[in-house]
């Protein structure tokens, strides 16, 4: 359930909004579901700034439920910087792109934004974004080391900083813990073959209907099992695909063989409810991300609690855990930011151990910055600690505006191989075509800037 809260220095009228989204929100979820409250949210979360006139203001979007959480805490920010307001405006996720490059169009882009850390090159290449290269090299309050590597790296385009990660997210195994003891696994197996193997096995003896549920309206499985093999994707300074290759044909020929062994089942409709499928033995490995670590907890029942687990991503090498794929959001200051300096002391405020730890007790989101993961206390944590082992091995997609365009194309064509009307090779040498015609504006835009 969404829970919102609010600061004592929010309005009244703030205030009245929230309690008229609670009413609206326990309405739609009644109705059976969240989609139709989408063209209102952003008008009833429109903002948490205090009612008194500020000497400065300072502008932040933010998406999604991490906005009405944002507002506690630039509470505290506001107490400890007199004179600067933060106005929070909530955008739904759904409305988001579009909001942004229409306020980038009419210059009325705000200080600060949460972004999604594939969205940073687009935003880059319209040169909207501010480099944080020298406000990091005048802090004390922010340091590289502080971050997971693979996630500070989807922030940098050609050498430059433009975000600071806020929140973290990858994927990783979940999977039935009863059912994997019952063949001698405390935990997951290290290499993909051998959880190939143990899977079979599971599905022979009947134990769930399918091992697998890999749903196909997704890239992370593929890519993360392509840049295990060494694929790069792309090649040429990412401007031609890079499909063929022996590294991206491993993954696509290894996620073929699950389909072909009838590991896992075909289409979206097969499951109404994950959750209680996984209960009822419909499957028992499931790739997922952190945020279904409190939808598990809520779910599923309390017989259940203790039969399952999480792992890190198997590899197909000795290297171990496997490499997964670098999610989450940074925060991103815009150039025509009228309050840079106000809103970096922002930037550095939310930053902090103990506020990305009190972020995390609010959001369920994964701090960002390590230190913040003792302060949360979660280490001590058996599966939270298992997605901080899978995050020191985590790499970044292609840095490119394009790249949503080209993980399109991989989810379709390896649904198209899934069905058995393409095999691998097939599948690399239309992906290379179309990926080519995808990028060749930008073939023709670095041309351009050679001497």
């Amino acid at each position: 359930m969404i829970q919102t809260r609010f600061s004592e220095k929010c309005s009244y009228q703030s205030k009245q909004k929230l309690v008229n989204f609670n009413v609206l929100l326990n309405k739609i979820k009644n109705a059976g579901g969240y989609l139709l409250m989408l063209p209102v949210f952003a008008v009833l979360l429109n903002g948490c700034a205090s009612d008194k006139k500020q000497d400065k203001l300072i502008e932040f979007w933010a998406m999604g439920v991490e906005a009405q959480h944002l507002c506690t805490l630039v509470a505290e920010f506001e107490r400890e910087n007199p004179g600067l307001q933060v106005n929070v405006q909530a955008i739904p996720w759904s409305a988001a792109h579009e909001k942004l490059l229409t306020a980038y169009a009419g210059g009325s882009t705000p200080d600060l934004c949460q972004l999604g850390n594939t969205w940073i090159p687009e935003f880059v290449i319209l040169n909207a974004l501010e480099s944080f290269d020298n406000y990091l090299e005048n802090t004390s309050e922010l340091n590289e080391t502080d971050y997971f590597p693979g996630i500070w790296q989807t922030n940098i385009i050609d050498e430059t900083l433009f975000g600071i990660p806020w929140y973290v997210d990858t994927r990783l195994l979940f999977f039935r813990k009863d059912i994997f003891e019952e063949y001698g696994y405390s935990s997951a197996p290290k290499t993909w073959n051998d959880l190939f193997d143990l899977a079979r096995k599971i599905q022979m003896d009947g134990k769930t209907k399918y091992a697998f549920y890999l749903p196909l309206n997704g890239w992370h499985e593929i890519v993360a099992m392509a840049m295990q093999s060494g694929s790069t994707l792309l090649k040429d300074n990412n401007t031609y695909g890079n499909f063929d290759t022996p590294e991206f044909q491993n993954a696509l020929r290894f996620f073929s063989k699950l389909y072909k062994h009838q590991l896992c089942p075909l289409g979206m409709n097969t499951i109404s409810n994950l959750y209680q499928s996984f209960a009822d033995n419909y499957f028992s490995i499931y790739i997922s991300g952190p945020w279904n670590l409190g939808e598990f907890d809520r779910r599923l029942p309390d017989s259940m609690q203790e039969k399952w687990m999480v792992a890190p991503m198997p590899s197909f090498n000795d290297e171990y855990p496997g490499v997964s794929t670098a999610g989450g959001s940074s925060i991103v200051m815009f150039r025509k930011s009228r309050n840079k300096t106000a809103a970096w002391k922002l930037v550095e405020f939310l930053s902090r151990p103990a506020v990305q730890a009190q972020f995390y007790k609010l959001s369920g989101d994964l701090p960002a910055n390590i230190k913040a993961w003792n302060l949360a206390n979660l280490h001590q944590n058996d599966k939270t600690e298992v997605f901080y082992q899978q995050l020191q091995r985590v790499k970044p997609t292609p840095r490119i505006p394009e790249w949503e365009q080209v993980a399109l194309k991989i989810q379709q064509y390896v649904e198209i191989m899934a069905y058995a009307e393409m095999t691998p090779e097939e599948v690399g040498r239309h992906l290379n075509t179309e990926v080519d015609r995808l990028l060749e504006k930008r073939r023709w835009l670095l041309g351009k800037e050679k001497p």
